[in-house]
């Protein structure tokens, strides 16, 4: 009887045993597995974490160069109402030189009439364009860079314009070979306002609104 029940007894301590035996592997695949998981998740965010900062850093880039390789406008006056205006202007902070032929305006503005002679009057849009370069614009003679600062007679043109110094550019805003005119005294007579665009080759672009209130030689543009 007695070794009966011990045979009995260490049955049951054997199954115990297995028991708690599964368990603990059960246990320990589900242990492997959360570290397996977590591995792989963190390689996932390490990789995301990487590509948003590259994304970042190239998007940074791209920003810096189109925010230092622009022109920042300081004023514009009527040079001859006929058809120039005299732009003063610089190179926003952290630009490299730039040459005067990387930097294209373009000009754009109404022509209440569409240049036609008879009735109905049809609008167009006049568009003008060249780059700060001398003999570029639509009237070889324009284009000049000259510093605000150079006090010599004839003044001394620039080929290159330099970060930190201001400028002057006389802007011709007529092509009579295309018959499109945004001269002051057209903007000035019709009531209508002129947008100038100024984009700077691998740089950034500026924008402004031209409105003469005023057509006389030296009048602010407003």
């Amino acid at each position: 009887m007695f070794e009966v029940n011990n045979m009995k007894n260490t049955q049951e301590k054997k199954i115990e045993n297995d028991s708690l035996a599964a368990i603990g592997i059960g246990a320990m695949i589900v242990f492997i597995a959360l570290i397996l998981v977590a591995a792989v998740a963190a390689a996932v965010i390490i990789q995301t974490a990487e590509k948003l900062q590259q994304n970042a850093q190239s998007t940074g880039d791209d920003t810096t160069d189109e925010m230092s390789g622009k022109v920042q406008i300081l004023n514009v006056f009527v040079n001859d109402p006929t058809d120039t205006y005299e732009i003063y202007f610089r190179l926003a902070a952290g630009s490299d030189d730039t040459a005067a032929n990387d930097i294209l305006w373009q000009i754009f503005c109404e022509d209440p009439d569409g240049g036609g002679a008879g009735p109905p009057a049809v609008p167009t849009t006049d568009r003008i364009a060249g780059d700060f370069s001398d003999g570029t614009a639509p009237t070889a003679g324009f284009g000049e860079i000259i510093p605000l600062d150079d006090a010599t007679d004839p003044p001394v043109e620039v080929d290159v314009a330099e970060a930190g110094v201001a400028y002057r550019y006389s802007l011709n805003a007529v092509d009579a070979g295309n018959a499109a005119d945004c001269s002051p005294n057209h903007l000035f007579t019709e009531n209508i306002k002129a947008s100038l665009y100024i984009h700077v080759v691998g740089g950034g672009s500026t924008f402004d609104v031209l409105k003469v209130n005023d057509a006389s030689r030296g009048a602010v543009v407003v």
